[in-house]
């Protein structure tokens, strides 16, 4: 029996051994009928095995999480734009020092979101330190899209508040590697937006979206959608910077056109202070 198992186990280091050799060379990976299906990449990739990817996109993230106690998390959504003062002033100035006067224009009007940054980061920050004193089951975690800006912002909040926190990252062209805030044992990522953002929503206790663009409005109304269906359980739903979700959604309209009701704009509130995020959260819940 132990021979039988060996043999397994070389047929699978053989099969990762052959992968690796083919990416090192950058040689496409050819059929090989002897390998294990499991340990098969050729195979796994093959369009008949998509239901199989999104399997294991969902059970891999959920197996750890609940290894790691994970239960009960805050969602933060927002711009992968927006950085810290520090880092936007440095951008700033090396555009100016390269004389492109593009992306310094691009630049400056990103900065006057930076204060975002830290808003996030306050916010999440406070999460964190509530949760370090509640037995786990009572304990609330950071999850965020993993990704720099805002995303970045919170986990490193959350980071600094002695919490774990979450990254559920995209792998995308121009999607940079997950921050160095998130932690490393929770850092995942998704190949399908779909698995990704049921991630998102299976332990979402409240959602806090900050200004953002597509992805960030995706999310949101995902979110808004599934509690205004009732296939998702209601959650405090917070839109961080009321001038700006003021100005760019105009819900009013929405229910004077009768394309949603009345009561649906109550499914979400806005803030302007990371406590007063933080007090919605806790007032939804009676904490």
């Amino acid at each position: 029996m132990n021979k039988i198992h060996d043999l397994h186990d070389k047929r699978l280091a053989d099969a990762w051994a052959t992968l690796q050799a083919h990416s090192d060379k950058g040689l496409p990976l050819d059929p090989d009928p002897s390998r294990l299906a499991f340990a098969d990449p050729e195979f796994l990739l093959r369009r008949e095995t998509r239901g199989l990817r999104m399997q294991l996109e969902l059970m891999k993230p959920d197996i750890e999480m609940r290894a790691h106690g994970i239960e009960n998390t805050v969602v933060v959504f927002g711009s992968a734009r927006f950085r810290s003062k520090e880092e936007s002033d440095a951008l700033i100035a090396q555009a100016e020092a390269a004389g492109d006067a593009v992306a310094l224009e691009r630049l400056k009007r990103l900065a006057r979101g930076s204060h975002y940054y830290e808003e996030a980061r306050s916010f999440s920050k406070m999460v964190a330190e509530y949760s370090k004193a509640k037995d786990p089951e009572d304990q609330l975690f950071i999850c965020t899209g993993g990704g720099p800006g805002i995303m970045q912002a919170a986990n490193r909040g959350s980071y600094e508040g002695g919490g774990l926190n979450i990254g559920l990252a995209i792998a995308l062209p121009m999607e940079e590697e997950a921050n160095p805030y998130v932690t490393p044992a929770l850092s995942f990522k998704f190949h399908y937006f779909a698995i990704r953002k049921m991630h998102f929503m299976m332990r979402a206790k409240a959602l806090v979206a900050f200004p953002g663009g597509f992805g960030t409005l995706d999310e949101l109304f995902e979110v808004i959608t599934l509690v205004q269906t009732k296939k998702s359980k209601p959650v405090p739903i917070v839109l961080f910077g009321t001038d700006y979700w003021k100005k760019l959604l105009d819900f009013d309209f929405l229910v004077e056109e009768g394309v949603i009701s009345p009561g649906d704009v109550k499914l979400f509130e806005y803030v302007d202070a990371p406590a007063d995020a933080w007090d919605a959260i806790k007032r939804f819940y009676k904490l």
